[in-house]
């Protein structure tokens, strides 16, 4: 089974999906739907709503409230990438000009503000008050998460701990909430509730680690961001931390000015690549994934064989080769 498969399985709930997020951001307020029409209708793999309707399946459930819950997650997700952009001083988003490009900062944080309140909404319309307190909880980690990446920023002395606890914040919350969710809109016993918060956590920092790597490796047409941008917006990742861990003082002190120097241009951008490659920090970011995957994997063991949990074992697959 392909990605390909899994989503031409999916594709009428997918479908649904999408319409329901059109209605949801209505609002008479005409740049609101203006710009999260932008972002959301910008080619995204709707990874996090997709992995709530399949765990959705996979516990047994097909029923309408997979639709409003799928786009709390998808609406929480967008309105990151607007603050984030906003944040980062982003220029694209998925090969197009980024949302505060067009429109500037003021308008995509309100955006984005609109988002978070539109998803507290759907979730108080659908009344589960488990569903509440997971997506609740989950908000405010990644709100943390946030902070600390900023705080973090241009940090090369930041640890791999350090760096496990933003993307894990940041990126892996939300993936695990959406697969929790699925289950517990499917009123599935609470192991398997269980395990589909673990299984989403660990795809989730897979998820990351593997988007990490690519800013050092992919095209952009492939990535939908430049190549490079991470480290210029004073990002430190996992591959750059093992370089840092490996590579001699006078490297170290190079690697340290680059970040600091706020005019980067493609040479020096190409010094700390030739760096992760020479100390192998795509590969050790990406074998760090590899077993996040496994152990994610392990998670799916209590479930029965079916068409929902091959396209979860897809989809883990998919998260490790994707573009490289």
């Amino acid at each position: 089974m392909s990605l390909r498969d899994v989503l031409r399985q999916y594709e009428q709930e997918i479908r649904k999906m999408e319409e329901s997020f059109k209605g949801y951001f209505h609002s008479q307020v005409t740049l609101i739907p203006e710009i999260s029409d932008h972002l959301i209708s910008s080619g995204g793999k709707r990874f996090r709503p997709l992995l709530l309707l399949i765990a959705a399946d996979l516990c047994g459930y097909r029923g309408e409230r997979r639709y409003p819950l799928s786009a709390v997650v998808e609406f929480i997700h967008t309105a990151t990438l607007l603050h984030d952009d906003v944040i980062d001083h982003a220029e694209t988003r998925r090969g197009k000009p980024s949302a505060n490009r067009v429109w500037g900062n003021s308008a995509s944080v309100l955006v984005g503000d609109f988002l978070y309140s539109k998803s507290f909404q759907l979730m108080s319309a659908d009344g589960d008050i488990s569903v509440i307190n997971l997506l609740s909880n989950t908000t405010n980690i990644m709100a943390e998460g946030e902070v600390l990446q900023l705080q973090k920023c241009g940090d090369i002395d930041i640890t791999e701990k350090e760096y496990l606890s933003v993307i894990e914040k940041k990126t892996a919350v939300l993936i695990s909430a959406a697969c929790a969710v699925g289950a517990l809109i499917s009123k599935a016993p609470e192991a398997k509730i269980e395990a589909m918060a673990r299984f989403g956590m660990r795809v989730g920092m897979a998820f990351q680690l593997t988007d990490d790597t690519l800013d050092y490796m992919a095209a952009e047409e492939e990535f939908g961001k430049a190549i490079g941008m991470d480290l210029k917006e004073g990002k430190i990742t996992l591959p750059l931390i093992h370089t840092l861990r490996k590579c001699s003082p006078e490297d170290r002190k190079r690697i340290k000015k680059i970040v600091r120097d706020s005019a980067q241009d493609g040479h020096a951008i190409g010094e700390i690549t030739a760096l992760i490659a020479r100390h192998r920090g795509v590969e050790y970011a990406l074998e760090k994934a590899r077993t996040y995957i496994e152990e994610a994997k392990t998670y799916l063991e209590p479930f029965e064989d079916s068409q929902a949990k091959r396209a979860l074992l897809t989809i883990s697959d998919y998260i490790i080769n994707r573009n490289l």
